[in-house]
């Protein structure tokens, strides 16, 4: 797991409520400069939703795209890597992959939105959060994952029908080369369909230019391939 990030991190950004999952959850919404774009959920790390996936999201927004970053923890933000472990086990895979659903539902309602399905994007725990997503959601037609962590067991990739790309370091600790090949085999047995996963010559949240691991180049390259990706597969609605 990535180190302990700046101390003088600010409350979870919020700027829109939305129904997910019975309830009403929070979120930060960007919207491109033409006002219409397909849409991206970006799925926090076990920070929370951060200043930094608040910048993710613009940088997205300026890509094209309309992004919706749901607050999975409700408007807390960890300011230590015990916390976020804390807050993190707090929330049930299950529950998260509910309210990442509800907020794929409410994206795709937003008459800003031009495609038919969603994108999702996430890093570390989203990272995870967005295979978990992708295995069960059939409005998810293209995931990135970040570094993404698995927590549990690996979830059934049988119904999976989302393209997949991803990005690892190949000295992160938390999920090794090795498990990232297994996880390759295992969601090419299960689904046929085989994810593009891309080794960096970096470690654990490169992306993360808030984090002393953070990587340029890898950033870089894993950035701009991430842009094409989503706009290769997200069709417009017919």
């Amino acid at each position: 797991m990535p180190e302990q990030p700046k101390p003088a991190e600010t409350p979870a950004r919020q700027n829109v409520t939305f129904p997910s999952a019975g309830a009403t959850a929070h979120g930060y919404l960007a919207v491109p400069p033409s006002g219409r774009g397909p849409g991206v959920l970006l799925v926090q790390e076990w920070w929370g939703l951060t200043d930094h996936i608040a910048e993710v999201a613009d940088r997205l927004a300026a890509e094209g795209f309309v992004v919706l970053a749901p607050d999975l923890y409700g408007g807390s933000v960890a300011h230590d890597a015990e916390e976020a472990r804390r807050m993190m086990r707090a929330l049930p895979v299950a529950r998260g992959v509910e309210l990442l659903a509800g907020a794929v539902g409410h994206l795709l309602s937003l008459p800003e939105v031009t495609s038919a399905s969603a994108g999702a994007v996430g890093f570390c725990m989203g990272g995870g959060f967005v295979l978990y997503l992708a295995a069960v959601e059939p409005r998810v037609s293209a995931a990135v994952p970040f570094y993404g962590v698995i927590r549990d067991e690996l979830p059934d990739f049988s119904r999976l029908r989302a393209h997949i790309l991803g990005h690892y370091g190949e000295r992160d600790r938390s999920i090794t080369p090795q498990r990232v090949e297994e996880l390759r085999e295992t969601i090419h047995r299960q689904s046929g369909l085989c994810p593009d996963f891309r080794m960096y010559p970096a470690g654990h949240a490169f992306f993360n230019d808030h984090r002393p691991t953070h990587h340029p180049e890898a950033a870089s390259d894993a950035w701009h391939s991430t842009i094409t990706f989503l706009h290769d597969h997200l069709d417009p609605r017919p």
